[in-house]
């Protein structure tokens, strides 16, 4: 990409934002740690300016390939890199809380930037005791990326406690808020997986009061599985593939023998097949070829098409 051709865009981005940078080195943005650099990335501080961003863009632009990202936990950016602006949301941290309703539950909103992790442990901080995302404590990705794919573990997902959510619709470059009906929540996936132009900014949650000790220990032992079962110790971004109906994609992966199977520096996991690990140095090319062969083994044993959970971003427009 010739900057120049960006000229006025980038002008205007400097005009609004202090973070704006070039060549910023994508693999330091998500966990995977791969990827080549992004010509432009800007890390808005507030939805205001987010939302300035997303319309400069559309104004001045529309052409030039984006994509927003919270913690990168749950995409991987080509080794040449990406041509085209990378908005990073993760100084958009801002979490409030509303007066208990008279059913006792209290609705919750948070910017999308906001670790969900974070998140789970605010609501048992400080004298709150608020339950329902037990379930994501330990996820490491941020409520924006969340809510698009309806992340979920352990029992829960978004889906159960999401209310209503504000994006940005670039066709109209307004700020728009739809409720739960509106968001097509299913197995991984929301109405914005069908609509990735429009943005979250923020999400609103029912949570109800529970005992803190009782959500505690829950997220405890949701943590500890996770450490047990998950290779944490390693490089990844979660599970590679989503879920087969009435199976696991792991199972399926390991019973086909590809449990250490490795392309480059990708690996499919020895501790948990349905993740690939980087074991050091591992490319986008060599985790797109781990991930085709392993769709091709399975498919051949198992007849069954797994179906990608992470982001393989290319420079064309997507979402968190």
């Amino acid at each position: 990409m010739r900057l120049i051709d960006y000229t006025l865009l980038i002008d205007a981005l400097k005009d609004i934002s202090p973070s704006l940078t070039f060549n910023e080195p994508m693999h330091q943005h998500n966990t995977f740690r791969i990827g080549g650099v992004a010509a432009i990335t800007v890390t808005p501080s507030t939805l205001e300016e987010l939302s300035t961003i997303l319309t400069l863009h559309k104004e001045i632009a529309p052409a030039l390939p984006f994509c927003v990202i919270g913690k990168g936990s749950n995409a991987i950016f080509p080794d040449e890199g990406y041509d085209g602006l990378v908005i990073l949301t993760t100084e958009l941290q801002n979490v409030s809380y509303a007066k208990p309703e008279p059913d006792g539950y209290v609705t919750v909103s948070a910017d999308c930037g906001v670790s969900l992790t974070l998140l789970a442990r605010q609501c048992v901080a400080d004298n709150r005791s608020l339950s329902g995302l037990a379930f994501a404590f330990g996820i490491p990705g941020t409520v924006g990326g969340a809510v698009v794919m309806n992340a979920g573990a352990y029992g829960g997902e978004m889906s159960d406690v999401v209310y209503a959510v504000d994006y940005f619709d670039p066709q109209s470059c307004e700020v728009k808020r739809v409720f739960r009906h509106q968001l097509n929540f299913s197995y991984r996936h929301s109405l914005f997986s069908d609509h990735p132009e429009y943005v979250v900014m923020t999400a609103y949650l029912r949570l109800k009061p529970d005992d803190r000790e009782v959500i505690i220990s829950e997220m405890s032992k949701n943590m500890t599985s996770r450490r047990l079962k998950q290779p944490l110790e390693l490089p990844n971004a979660g599970s590679i593939f989503k879920r087969p109906e009435g199976t696991f994609a792991g199972k399926l992966i390991e019973e086909s023998g590809l449990k250490g199977y490795t392309v480059g520096g990708a690996q499919v996991s020895e501790k948990h097949a349905g993740f690939i690990v980087n074991t050091g140095g591992a490319t986008y090319k060599d985790v797109c070829t781990l991930i085709s062969h392993i769709r091709d083994i399975v498919y051949q044993d198992h007849g069954i098409a797994l179906e990608c959970e992470i982001k393989l971003i290319s420079s064309e427009p997507s979402n968190q």
